[in-house]
């Protein structure tokens, strides 16, 4: 089985991210003949070259027509693995699908025009790179046909961003200078960069570990949903960590109901084991006639490695609203399939998201894109690990009135 692995590409707007991606296409025949032809037509020419931010206009315009959604995925291979780029327009959505799961990066571009250098969503992006755990980072020095392939410009663009992404404990694993536009270091050594000696981009992201496919951690099963099918009630959901297997003993908790594992199904069948990341049914045998398991319960050994149980809590918190969090607002927190009224009872380390000044160490209240450690009291205990063990349980979001404000993560 081919390894799969997801990234992210994030940057400064037009700092050439839609180009990248249709470079990156374009240059492993991830497209079909006829839309390259059909992209390579409604292309304007650049020194014979053509116009890759028409590819992403045009999955764009296909993508439209089904559905509107705030994340795409976007598909393309290697000989070494197959890759799943994660579209996220803007910080704020990128965020959010980061956070509610909808998208799960297990590494990211940072793009950086060589002209501009680092801007404001360059730091922003670092921090929230940082916020999420995110460790495996390549910066790309983008545009780089633009500055004359000037190897002092690229020198003094990566002793910035390496120093930046120092103050967010982060190490970029490779800083690699390209032209999208005109493909130098992308699939292939460009010769204007001859003086850097260092992989190509596609190189690069060959040497990346995948991560999501272990199956290492202790197990969590968030109960998605409770179905009940010929006389059996179904708990529903996806191993979010772990394996599970028939047989075995199991803990839900908050309830702290103890279970054995009686049949794990799914559509064509039923199975022995349950990887992570796989959706599943379970009926189980409990010692409570399974009445207290429904939604929002989650699965775990039954006799260590627990998730810890918690209404009251501090977590740092990205505010993503024009509307201010006030001290004492009252609302929604969402982790995974738990979903509980809370109030915010403190806000403490007050910072500004790009620049990381401090701006209170109390404060009552938090504002667009800034980010501060929070305490928060939910009205019934949730399950809760630290985000850097077990993400699916140590991040969550903040809702009102089902919208989508804020993001934070637990450690």
């Amino acid at each position: 089985m081919r390894e799969n692995l997801h990234f992210v590409v994030v940057g400064h707007v037009d700092h050439g991210k839609s180009t990248l991606i249709g470079r990156l296409l374009y240059d492993t025949n991830s497209l079909p003949p006829d839309k390259m032809e059909e992209v390579r037509k409604m292309s304007k020419e650049y020194q014979g070259q053509p116009e890759f931010a028409f590819v992403m206009d045009h999955l764009e315009e296909e993508r439209n027509q089904r559905i509107t959604i705030d994340t795409a995925q976007i598909f393309f291979s290697t000989d070494s693995r197959d890759y799943v780029i994660i579209d996220a327009p803007g910080h704020k959505q990128f965020l959010k699908n980061m956070i509610t799961g909808a998208s799960q990066a297990e590494a990211a571009l940072l793009l950086i025009d060589a002209q501009e250098g680092l801007r404001e969503q360059t730091h922003r992006h670092a921090y929230m790179l940082s916020l999420l755990g995110l460790r495996q980072i390549v910066v790309i020095v983008n545009k780089m046909d633009l500055v004359g392939y000037d190897q002092q410009r690229y020198n003094e663009i990566r002793e910035q961003i390496t120093k930046r992404l120092a103050e967010f404990s982060l190490e970029p694993m490779m800083v690699i200078p390209i032209s999208a536009r005109m493909g130098d270091n992308v699939a292939q050594l460009g010769e204007n960069l001859s003086w850097y000696k260092g992989d190509t981009l596609l190189g690069s992201l060959d040497k990346l570990r995948c991560i999501r496919q272990g199956n290492e951690g202790p197990v969590r099963f968030p109960v998605q949903d409770v179905y009940e099918m010929d006389g059996q009630d179904i708990l529903v959901g996806r191993v979010a960590s772990g394996v599970l297997h028939k047989g075995d003993q199991v803990l839900f908790r908050p309830s702290d109901t103890a279970a054995v594992i009686e049949q794990i199904k799914v559509l064509d069948g039923e199975l022995d084991s349950a990887d992570a990341g796989k959706s599943i049914g379970l009926v189980v045998k409990s010692d409570k006639n399974g009445k207290t398991i429904k939604r929002g319960q989650v699965a775990c050994p039954s006799t260590d490695n627990q998730p810890r149980v918690l209404s009251d809590f501090s977590a740092s918190v990205f505010w993503m609203s024009e509307q201010p969090l006030k001290l004492g607002d009252k609302l929604d927190l969402k982790c995974a399939t738990q979903q509980v009224p809370c109030k915010i009872s403190k806000i403490t380390n007050r910072l500004d998201s790009s620049s990381l000044d401090l701006l209170a160490e109390d404060a009552q209240e938090l504002c667009d894109t800034e980010v501060a450690q929070l305490t928060i009291e939910t009205e019934q205990p949730i399950c809760l690990d630290a985000h850097e063990s077990i993400a699916e349980l140590g991040q969550f979001v903040l809702m009102r009135n089902n919208d989508t404000i804020g993001g934070g993560v637990v450690h």
